[in-house]
């Protein structure tokens, strides 16, 4: 016995389409309709036709086996049978997070191939895999940020079961686990969603066209849509932490804001299920507000992504200073960034040509509530080729570094540990000729904009711009790779054991520098961290005098002058 249920506030009718037949619903309260069907159970397909449309996707549907077009199929999640009893949830603040696609981090691209990296990520030091988006999306390929049936698991990735199985390995090698989910918008093709009732509204507008409807008629259930899709990753699925899509194109005018509401309803779920639940928000309005409590005014959210950060330490370490890093650069910047997070906190913005942003207090603020990195999926996807920063294994070293000795919490993009030289390329893969053409021009055009050759820019449709940005997995192996590995290692296990670099009290931070952008130091306790921004061998000098050296990438030499150096060299010495 299955029990069919679809919200169509304005149909006439609505039928349930099954492989044998077609059944009428029955109408009842609040624009939902109903039917019940004896013979339904886990594993059967199904649609629904709404005043005579062709059959369509469940808009809650929890598994699209044949992709986003095709039939829903019902999925029993209390069938999987955990083993993660023991499993009692970390806090995401402070723990070291490690940002993975799943269709490009093995060449399988499934979640059972991932699975077999697990070991590898706790021996590093990961506590938190955070995957990309896994709602089903067109195609085979792409980022999973065009997702269109947000409760269903991306077929290709392996289905809903292979998440729960690849969550329940994670808690059984003692990583949590954070799931990408996108609210603000979604994809193009295989969108039936205005095909059933007020999923989006004319309201708003947004990049990706009209906003999905949090304040208008009919948002309530479309609320409770969203709501109900975040709560069901953590019941269903035991997702730990759940990371929000760029939660500034969340427009809602209610008098609950939609984080609020999930912040609460979250918290609910977390005490229910005895374990701590997070969320973490991308957000581009550098506002704390994020984070504070719901019962104080804010947001809720657990932590937030700081870009700030990230265009500090990329600026710092590269020179770039285009686009959205025309601020940036300066070691007085990053000092900024470092103690206060943003670095435009109510200042002007060059890039945006107005004030932005509000200031972080650290009396009421704490570091483990932003995520600090030297890149991630946007920052490397976002570039026109792709490419990760062409940096020497000494400013690699420095990079990691100053992130996982921040007040911060940590996250590392896959790949990064290891200086992989391999690209992470946008790339998608639609039926469609005219979105597939869409697709490739606009991206071509964007970049075009910038001084680039269209034809340099990789054509997102062509299967080769994918297998590109696979992991090479044989690079961890080989020399100057396996050095920078040992480097994050020999980090990642200091961290953990040293309060120091653990203590996320923005004011515990200190730091000294070259104005001229040659060296600096970070103060974390009785530890500094030393780095020579510079390509060429120097003295950093230290104002205490240095006790002993604990580690370092490349040779060094403590004296009472200061720290030798060679050019993008970079050590942590006690004082």
């Amino acid at each position: 016995m299955h029990t069919f249920r679809v919200w169509a506030p304005d149909a006439a009718k609505v039928d349930l389409v099954l492989r044998d037949g077609v059944l009428p619903m029955r109408s009842v309260d609040d624009g939902w309709w109903e039917r019940q069907v004896a013979e339904a159970r886990h594993g059967t397909d199904y649609a629904y036709s709404v005043d005579g449309s062709d059959p369509l996707p469940d808009p809650r549907s929890p598994w699209q086996p044949d992709g986003v077009h095709g039939f829903s199929r019902v999925f029993d999640a209390d069938s999987f049978e955990w083993t993660d009893d023991s499993w009692t949830g970390r806090d995401a603040r402070g723990a070291v997070f490690y940002e993975l696609h799943l269709g490009t981090f093995t060449l399988e691209g499934t979640l059972d191939a991932a699975a077999e990296h697990l070991d590898y990520l706790a021996v590093l030091g990961v506590e938190v895999v955070s995957l990309l988006p896994v709602a089903a999306f067109p195609g085979k390929r792409g980022w999973g940020y065009d997702g269109v049936d947000l409760y269903a698991v991306h077929a290709p990735y392996g289905g809903p079961e292979a998440l729960q199985r690849f969550v329940d390995r994670c808690h059984d090698a003692g990583l949590a686990v954070c799931l990408d989910v996108v609210y603000n918008h979604l994809g193009p093709s295989g969108n039936y969603l205005s095909s059933f009732g007020p999923y989006f509204t004319s309201r708003h507008s947004t990049p990706w066209g009209p906003a999905v409807n949090l304040d208008d008629t009919g948002s309530t259930e479309v609320r409770r849509w969203i709501c109900d899709n975040a709560l069901r990753w953590f019941r269903d699925f035991h997702i730990d932490v759940l990371r929000l899509d760029a939660v500034h194109a969340l427009v809602d005018d209610s008098p609950i804001h939609l984080l609020q509401q999930l912040s609460v309803e979250t918290a609910e779920l977390a005490a229910e299920l005895g374990r701590p639940l997070g969320l973490v928000a991308e957000s581009d309005l550098n506002d704390p507000n994020m984070v504070e409590p719901v019962a104080a005014g804010g947001m809720g959210m657990t932590a937030q992504w700081s870009d700030d950060f990230h265009h500090a330490l990329h600026s710092l370490l590269t020179g770039e200073r285009f686009g959205y890093y025309v601020d940036f650069g300066a070691p007085a910047v990053f000092a900024k960034t470092l103690t206060r997070v943003f670095l435009h906190d109510g200042g002007y913005s060059t890039f945006r040509e107005q004030l932005w942003g509000r200031p972080v207090d650290p009396r009421k603020h704490r570091g483990g509530q932003f995520l600090a990195y030297t890149s991630n999926h946007d920052q490397i996807g976002n570039r026109a080729l792709g490419d990760r920063p062409a940096l020497t294994p000494g400013q690699l070293a420095i990079g990691a570094a100053l992130v996982l000795t921040s007040p911060y919490t940590p996250m590392l993009f896959m790949g990064e540990e290891w200086g992989a030289s391999t690209p992470w390329r946008f790339f998608t893969d639609f039926e469609e000729p005219e979105l597939a053409d869409a697709v490739r021009t606009g991206r071509r055009r964007e970049f075009a904009e910038f001084g680039w050759d269209a034809e340099e820019i990789p054509d997102p449709q062509d299967e080769r711009t994918w297998r590109s940005s696979v992991l090479d997995w044989s690079e961890p192996d080989e020399s100057p790779h396996r050095e920078l590995l040992d480097w994050y290692r020999h980090l990642l296990k200091f961290r953990a054991r040293m309060p120091e670099l653990r203590d996320d009290r923005l004011d515990a931070v200190g730091i000294d520098f070259d104005p001229g952008g040659g060296w600096l130091v970070v103060k974390r306790g009785s530890l500094r961290v030393v780095a020579n921004l510079d390509a060429e061998d120097t003295v950093v000098p230290v104002e205490s005098v240095p006790s002993y050296l604990v580690m370092a990438f490349g040779a060094v030499d403590v004296g009472l002058g200061g720290v030798w150096l060679p050019g993008h060299g970079v050590a942590i010495i006690a004082v």
